[in-house]
């Protein structure tokens, strides 16, 4: 079928399907857990970037940001630097346009790593920390816009739950009492 494999060598290979939203690592800039939402309208890839500062490292332009991965959690924030690509004119989904710092780095999604650029842009208002485009999932995944969540979710750390004391109740004493009667009868 077209556009439903890519080529491998010399074989073609079916392409790995993805939700609409999936859980994804961005390794070179230690985020071990972001959420992007998989967006085929929008083309390319946008990351929630706070504190956004640039700087000159000699004659390369760099970019030191803050990210904080996990939505509505602005207490975990990743600190991290990386250089610019580019600047790029775009165009949000509310229409306004804005000039953005554009970064190079790697992306993994269900055990796939490939580059990838991102946009970095202050996405408060929006309901996801990082938008992946069509350009970045062009050629390596098919998008079921019905469901997430293929690659699984990350494990959890489990929650302590407090010890229950165990109390005693009548009928476990009249248990217990019988029991000792028992024996005593022996």
């Amino acid at each position: 079928m077209v556009g439903r494999t890519r080529k491998s060598g010399t074989k073609d290979r079916p392409l790995p399907v993805i939700g609409w939203r999936e859980w994804a690592a961005l390794p070179q800039l230690g985020i071990a857990y972001i959420k992007p939402k998989i967006d085929t309208g929008a083309r390319s890839s946008s990351l929630h970037a706070s504190e956004v500062e640039e700087f000159q490292r000699g004659e390369t332009t760099f970019v030191r940001f803050k990210v904080h991965p996990i939505q509505r959690k602005k207490d975990f924030g990743v600190e991290v630097e990386a250089e610019v690509l580019e600047h790029r004119n775009v165009t949000s989904s509310s229409g306004q346009k804005s000039r953005r710092p554009v970064i190079l780095t790697e992306i993994r999604i269900l055990g796939e790593t490939w580059p990838i650029e991102l946009t970095l842009a202050n996405r408060d208002e929006m309901g996801f920390r990082m938008l992946l485009g069509r350009e970045a999932i062009r050629g390596r995944f098919l998008v079921d816009a019905g469901t997430s969540f293929y690659g699984g979710r990350p494990l959890a750390k489990k929650k302590k739950r407090p010890k229950r004391r165990r109390t005693e109740t009548s009928a476990s004493k009249a248990r217990q009492a019988g029991r000792k009667r028992s024996r005593e009868e022996e």
